[in-house]
């Protein structure tokens, strides 16, 4: 097949099709949840129809659904009022991409657009993402970002998880295997799975480690701009999960599966280069701690929104449950040099120079993730906003430090009252995701849990 590097142009695609090379075409978009939704189309329809024609079509509420896929009341978007009609998914030929691990498959994502008049429908995550994307340019940035995503690879498959209950599972490794190569090594034969996977889908990858949970890993990619990383990001996702259930193998990348295990995180790193030389922006040779003048600020907006758009790295009930003390998942809106006790930390030199925070669980929605940093970022560096000394030192237990919500309530709170977010997002953008967040503690609160059960059913 001869697609280099596993990125294919439209041209490729339909010659590719015509050999009988690809028969199956993934034309996708990401709900809110960050989830890959969309339809398989023939190759030959693709070529002869869609790519022509434009688009596929698609049901709005899957832009106003939780993870159950249960249309939530609240949204302006999409309603039963509105009658939950159609939307435009229009490819985006620039991520079209061989799909290595699925038989004759390839995939594009799609911007999604209103039926009648081809607006771009504002509410859905990568429109959200493009226009604080299209806000740095103006400004003369290009904000390059990259994700570090942690999952728990489990002996048992999806279906049998699901029998269990997700209870007592069994990690494919019976102690921490934070960079242990024994250990990784019994679980190279779907790790590696994973890595030439993404490779040849077009999505780079840099390397794997053990991490520090009882079968937990993770696989990094190389950084890019905003959008391709988002895009990255989630072929990523949906494609470790969907080797390692061909594989007989069941992967989480909740925030937190278990109270006594550590939590998975998606570090994101972020720097600014500029639109106008291509140079990197962050690193000041001269100045204190090497931070220029647009890093101060870039990091000074980091922190001082770190509550206020809290939810867009930490988007469910479970999230907060990873904040624990020492436990690797920060609680601290401080940062340091190469402190990983922080919130945020200063790692590489030179043109390598980047924030990394650590606040982002691997359960986020990247688009929403890397919008909501761009648009703290922009925001410090307009305010000409300068952060905090660093922290020396364990920020778990400094006193006086302002910390990440400690719960959704908290964050939905937050979220709901910052102008900084309807202002940069726009207040239809704002309104849906402060519903999305809502609509999860509402569900939450209608569920009898585990903990209630084994705590009250006998006691009172």
């Amino acid at each position: 097949m001869n697609a280099p590097g596993g990125m294919l142009a439209r041209e490729e695609l339909e010659a590719l099709v015509a050999e009988g090379e690809i028969d199956t075409v993934l034309v996708c978009f990401t709900d809110l949840q960050g989830r890959l939704m969309g339809k398989r189309v023939t190759g030959r329809h693709f070529v002869e129809h869609v790519a022509v024609e434009g688009a596929i079509e698609a049901c709005v509420y899957l832009l106003a659904v939780d993870v159950d896929m249960t249309p939530l009341p609240g949204y302006r978007y999409a309603n039963w009022e509105t009658g939950y009609g159609d939307l435009r998914a229009v490819p985006d030929f620039t991520t079209l991409r061989v799909i290595p691990w699925l038989e004759r498959t390839a995939l594009v994502l799609c911007d999604l657009a209103d039926v009648e008049t081809g607006e771009p429908v504002e509410v859905s995550p990568r429109q959200i993402l493009r226009r604080q994307v299209e806000r740095a340019r103006a400004a003369g940035y290009e904000v390059c970002c990259g994700s570090e995503l942690e999952f728990f690879l489990f002996r048992e498959s999806y279906e049998e998880a699901a029998a269990k209950g997700f209870q007592n599972l069994t990690p494919h490794a019976g102690y921490i295997e934070d960079y242990h190569i024994l250990q990784t090594t019994r679980d190279e034969y779907l790790i590696r799975a994973i890595r030439n996977g993404m490779d040849g889908a077009g999505i780079p990858v840099e390397f794997s480690k053990g991490e520090a949970g009882r079968g937990q890993h993770e696989i990094n990619l190389r950084y890019a701009d905003a959008l391709t990383m988002a895009d990255r990001h989630v072929i990523y996702k949906n494609g470790a999960k969907e080797i390692a259930s061909l594989t007989g193998r069941a992967i989480t990348f909740m925030a937190k599966y278990r109270t006594d295990e550590v939590g998975s995180s998606c570090h994101l790193h972020s720097s600014v280069w500029s639109t106008g030389t291509g140079e990197p922006l962050m690193w000041d040779g001269d100045a204190e701690h090497h931070l220029s003048a647009v890093a101060r600020g870039w990091l000074g907006g980091l922190i001082a929104t770190g509550r206020e758009l809290a939810w867009c790295f930490a988007p469910t009930v479970n999230s907060y449950k990873r904040y624990q003390p020492e436990s690797w998942a920060p609680t601290a809106l401080a940062w340091g040099r190469d402190n990983r006790t922080c919130g945020f930390r200063i790692v590489g030199h030179g043109p390598s120079l980047r924030v990394e925070s650590r606040i982002p669980g691997a359960d986020c929605n990247p688009y929403l993730a890397f919008a909501a940093t761009i648009a703290a970022g922009l925001h410090g560096i307009e305010a000409g906003l300068e952060p905090p000394p660093p922290l020396a030192g364990n920020a778990y237990a400094t006193a006086g430090v302002e910390t990440v919500p400690r719960s959704l309530v908290e964050a939905i709170e937050a979220l709901e009252g910052s102008e900084l977010a309807r202002r940069a997002f726009g207040d239809e953008v704002h309104h849906h995701l402060v519903n999305t967040a809502r609509q999860e503690w509402l569900a939450f609160c209608a569920s009898v849990t585990d903990w209630e059960l084994r705590r009250n059913f006998e006691q009172f």
